[in-house]
């Protein structure tokens, strides 16, 4: 276990996969303003533990987030400057989970709605149960949802897609949530935990310079990738990784990044 310091968020590691969990049962682990702001600390926490190379999302007692709380999101609008700051800090811990510097997976069961699926967006991989259900709600408040939230869920699932979802507000199951891209695997509940956390150790295993590029690449808009990436080859040429990659395969064994 790690001390956060941040309550309704736990985290903890085991080899070189760590775990963050979005820890507030008694609300269906809705997002507090004091967690959206204290995430990006905590994903600094975890990205210096020594060793880690993939990271777990996922939310206690069954369910992924019901969203952001909103007994806190009423308390702000109606005051422009508070409403501005609060969503400020909100795409600010999207950002940083979405920068995390190795290969994160949303790991969801139960509801994955509003912020929470916005979370779930943010990370590079998303598994679900066959229970999970998604939705994002902001038509049904009158939330203006802010660009960066909603350009990242249209280049995940395409603009239609999109649409559908903030158009409607509606929750979609897991079968759905699949074809539609917001999932990338989906599992009977029981199994879900295990797969995922196989999966991480997979990821663990790779390369973590050929695993920066694409993230690199893939963090913006296409114009955009290739500058991106170009550090990271010009790194790749001199740095230790495809000698080993290239070493394992010819010798028949696993490479040791």
């Amino acid at each position: 276990m790690i001390e956060t310091g941040v309550a309704g968020l736990r985290a903890e590691f085991d080899g070189a996969v760590a775990t963050l969990v979005l820890d507030r049962p008694e609300r269906r682990n809705a997002m507090t303003l004091a967690m959206w702001r204290g995430l990006p600390a905590v994903l600094d926490l975890l990205a210096a533990l020594p060793g880690i190379r993939a990271l777990l999302v996922t939310g206690a007692a069954g369910t992924f987030s019901a969203g952001a709380d909103i007994a806190e999101l009423s308390e702000v609008y109606g005051d422009p400057a508070r409403a501005d700051a609060y969503h400020a800090v909100n795409v600010a811990a999207e950002e940083a989970l979405a920068a995390f510097p190795h290969p994160t997976i949303a790991v969801v069961h139960g509801a994955c709605v509003g912020g929470g699926c916005q979370l779930a967006v943010a990370c590079d991989l998303r598994f679900g149960s066959e229970q999970a259900r998604f939705g994002i709600t902001p038509a049904k408040l009158g939330v203006v949802y802010p660009a960066g939230p909603t350009t990242r869920l249209a280049r995940l699932v395409g603009p239609a897609r999109a649409k559908y979802l903030l158009f409607s507000g509606e929750l979609v199951d897991a079968a759905r949530a699949e074809r539609f891209g917001l999932l990338d695997e989906v599992l009977p509940d029981g199994e879900l935990d295990a797969r995922a956390r196989e999966f991480a150790g997979l990821l663990a295993r790779r390369s973590p310079q050929t695993i920066g590029a694409v993230k690199a690449a893939l963090a913006g808009p296409p114009e955009l990738a290739a500058a991106a990436v170009e550090p990271w080859e010009r790194r790749s040429r001199v740095a230790p990784d495809v000698r080993e990659g290239l070493a394992a395969f010819l010798e028949r064994r696993e490479p040791k990044f």
